[in-house]
C-alpha cells in the first residue's frame, strides 16, 4: 500500500512538473496524464433502485487479483435467465459517464435507462467496475481494454457460477470505447458469447493523438510526446500497441454490432470501419450522425428499443419460454 502512494505520488509529482514547465494547457495535460496511469474515482451518482430495479452488490476476482465489484440485477421469473454486461469506458464507472467532473467537453451517458429496458424485457444484468475505475480495486495503469479484458472474463466466470439463474450459453456485452476494446480482447477467452454491441472502440494512437489535439490544441502532440514515456515507465503499453483489431478477427460466432459517430473527433470511423471488417460476424454497421464522441455513446440509451431487440433476436434460444 505504501509502495502505490509513493509510485502515486511520483506520477503526480512528475506529471504536474511536466505541465508547470509548459504553463497552463500543460497542467491540464498532467491531469489527464495522471488519469492514463491511474484512471478515475468518480462517484456512483445513481442505483438501479431509484428506477425501481432490485440489484445486490456483488465481489470477483480477475485472474491476477484484482478485485472487482458491481451490481446483478435479476430479472423476474424463475429458470435461467439471458443476461447483458455493461463495460464502461474511460475514465467513467458502472453508472456510465456523469458531465463536469473532467476540465474537458463531456456529456452524460447513462447506462441504468438501458439497463431499465433490458431488465424488463427479461434479461439479468451486471454492471460492474473496470479495474482502476469507480468501487473496483486499483492495478495501474489504465490500459484500454488489454489488462482490462481479465476484469470481463472475471465477470462472465462469475456469472457461469449462477447456472440457476444464468444461462451461461446466453451471455451478451454491451461495451464502450475502452469497455468496447476490453470487450474485443476478451472474446476469445470467454465463448459462448451470443452477442455484443461495440460502441466507439478505439485504436490507442489514434485516439490519444486526436484527444490531445482537441483538448490541448496545438500543444497537444507535443505534449502527448512528453507523456508517453511516463505512461510507459508506469507499466503501460505502446499506444501503438492498443489495437484490437487482430482481436476481433478471433471474435468467433459472436455476433458483433458496430456503432461510430461519424464526425467523432477522438476516434476514427475508418478504423473502427476496419474492425467490423476483420470480425468473423457483423450486423450492419451503425453510424451515427454526430459532432462530438458522446453522440456515438449515447446510441445505447437514445435507441433502447432497437438495443433489446438485436439481444432478443440474438440470445433468442429458448428465450420466448423464458419471458
Amino acid at each position: 500500500m505504501a509502495h502505490n502512494r509513493i509510485h502515486s505520488a511520483l506520477g503526480l509529482a512528475l506529471g504536474l512538473g511536466a505541465g508547470i514547465f509548459v504553463g497552463r494547457i500543460g497542467v491540464l495535460g498532467a491531469i489527464l496524464t495522471r488519469l492514463m496511469i491511474y484512471g478515475r474515482r468518480l462517484p456512483l451518482w445513481r442505483s438501479p433502485h431509484e428506477l425501481g430495479m432490485i440489484s445486490e452488490s456483488v465481489e470477483f476476482v480477475s485472474e491476477d487479483g484484482v478485485g472487482l465489484r458491481g451490481w446483478f440485477i435479476r430479472a423476474a421469473g424463475d429458470g435461467p435467465k439471458p443476461t447483458i454486461v455493461f463495460i464502461h469506458g474511460w475514465p467513467w464507472n458502472r453508472c456510465g459517464n456523469l458531465a463536469g467532473q473532467l476540465p474537458i467537453p463531456d456529456a452524460t451517458v447513462d447506462f441504468l435507462a438501458p439497463a431499465q429496458a433490458l431488465h424488463a424485457a427479461g434479461f439479468h444484468v451486471l454492471l460492474f467496475d473496470l479495474r482502476n475505475h469507480g468501487l473496483s480495486d486499483a492495478r495501474p495503469p489504465v490500459t484500454f481494454g488489454m489488462n482490462e479484458s481479465r476484469d470481463l472474463q472475471a465477470a462472465v466466470a462469475f456469472l457461469r457460477t449462477l447456472p440457476e439463474q444464468v444461462d451461461s450459453e446466453r451471455i451478451g456485452l454491451i461495451g464502450y470505447s475502452m469497455g468496447a476494446n476490453t470487450v474485443l480482447y476478451a472474446l476469445p477467452q470467454i465463448q459462448p458469447i451470443r452477442a455484443a454491441m461495440v460502441v466507439q472502440p478505439v485504436r490507442g494512437a489514434t485516439f490519444a493523438n486526436n484527444f490531445a489535439a482537441a483538448n490541448l490544441g496545438p500543444a497537444g502532440p507535443l505534449l502527448l510526446k512528453l507523456s508517453e514515456p511516463l505512461y510507459r515507465a508506469f507499466g503501460g503499453p505502446s499506444l501503438h500497441a492498443i489495437d484490437p483489431t487482430g482481436a476481433a478477427a478471433l471474435a468467433g460466432d459472436t455476433t458483433l454490432l458496430f456503432v461510430q459517430g461519424d464526425n467523432d473527433p477522438w476516434g476514427s470511423l475508418a478504423e473502427v470501419q476496419q474492425m467490423a471488417e476483420a470480425a468473423p460476424c457483423t450486423r450492419p454497421f451503425v453510424t451515427i450522425p454526430t459532432s462530438d464522441r458522446y453522440g456515438g455513446y449515447q446510441y445505447v440509451e437514445q435507441h433502447r428499443a432497437e438495443v433489446v431487440a438485436f439481444f432478443q433476436e440474438t440470445l433468442a434460444s429458448s428465450y420466448a419460454s423464458d419471458s
